[in-house]
């Protein structure tokens, strides 16, 4: 009886840990993290920046005409501006019709939004180097993930004319970058199915299934 106990209870372990280990792959299956939204080590808004300043993907993204990967800005890309745009132009303005009235030079203010870039920078608020502070490259949280055996090229497909938005969804209208898309094999597929392999630009699903689409073979994107 002690023995049959035993195994009944091995066996609800087993069984239990292998819903636990299934549970854990499922969960981190491709398609299951759209509406993913982390926090930011820096408080980038692409509202602001991609929609109301309409800075071009590009500018920051600059690997992806020409690579697999788009690629994140470097420090050195944000200081670019930042070395001189430090804090919103509400504060700077105001600063600076504070130091008019008061006969004094501006004070150089950096907002709290920036000091991790300038932290990042090895930077102080006068921006400067700080002998305190080691440069170092902004640890951003990645958002949009394929599976290793999935060989998506951010070069093919704007090459193609493929916008951004068709992945990764009206980013220009978010304060913080969140997956829009499911990512899923299906989904691509189904975009693929629907536009031409010749043809230009892009046709969104659901369309049509086109006579001669872009391909869909298995080594198209698993090589």
């Amino acid at each position: 009886m002690l023995r049959a106990s035993s195994l009944t209870a091995g066996g609800a372990v087993l069984l239990l840990g292998g819903a636990a280990v299934v549970g854990e792959l499922n969960w981190r299956l491709p398609g299951r993290n759209q509406g993913y939204e982390p926090v930011q080590p820096v408080e980038y808004s692409h509202r602001l920046h991609a929609g109301e300043l309409r800075i071009d993907c590009l500018f920051c993204h600059t690997g992806a005409e020409t690579s697999r990967r788009a690629g994140v800005p470097a420090v050195s890309t944000c200081m670019s501006c930042h070395a001189t745009v430090t804090a919103g132009w509400d504060v700077m303005l105001a600063e600076k019709q504070a130091a008019l009235a008061e006969s004094r030079d501006p004070k150089r203010i950096v907002s709290d939004r920036l000091r991790p870039l300038f932290d990042a920078a090895g930077l102080g608020a006068d921006g400067k180097p700080d002998p305190s502070k080691t440069p170092k490259p902004v640890e951003w949280v990645r958002v949009h993930a394929l599976p290793s055996h999935a060989a998506f090229s951010h070069e093919r497909h704007v090459g193609r004319g493929v916008p951004c938005q068709a992945c990764h969804g009206p980013v220009e209208t978010m304060e913080r970058v969140r997956q829009h898309a499911p990512l899923t094999m299906g989904w691509c597929v189904e975009c693929h199915r629907a536009n031409a392999a010749a043809g230009p630009g892009l046709v969104l699903p659901p369309a049509a299934r086109a006579a001669d689409h872009v391909s869909t073979d298995c080594a198209a994107c698993h090589y």
